[in-house]
C-alpha cells in the first residue's frame, strides 16, 4: 500500500505552518483533520475529511 502525506507548508495560513503527516490514507486524514481543527480552527465535518482526502499526495520513496 502507498503511504500518503498532507503537507501544510504547501497551503497558506496565518500560522506558517510546516507540519507533514504521512501514513496509510486514513490514518493521514484523520490526523490531519485533527491537525485543521485544533491549530487552524475548522470544523471538523465529513467535508473537511473529504477535502483533506484530494489533497494527499504519495509518499516519495526514497531509494
Amino acid at each position: 500500500m502507498t503511504r500518503k502525506i498532507a503537507d501544510c507548508r504547501k497551503y497558506p495560513s496565518e500560522t506558517n505552518c510546516s507540519l507533514v503527516i504521512s501514513g496509510e490514507e486514513d490514518e493521514v486524514v484523520r490526523a490531519a483533520s485533527e491537525h485543521a481543527v485544533s491549530v487552524h480552527g475548522h470544523e471538523d465535518s465529513p467535508e473537511l475529511r473529504s477535502r483533506i482526502r484530494t489533497m494527499l499526495e504519495d509518499e516519495r520513496v526514497s531509494v
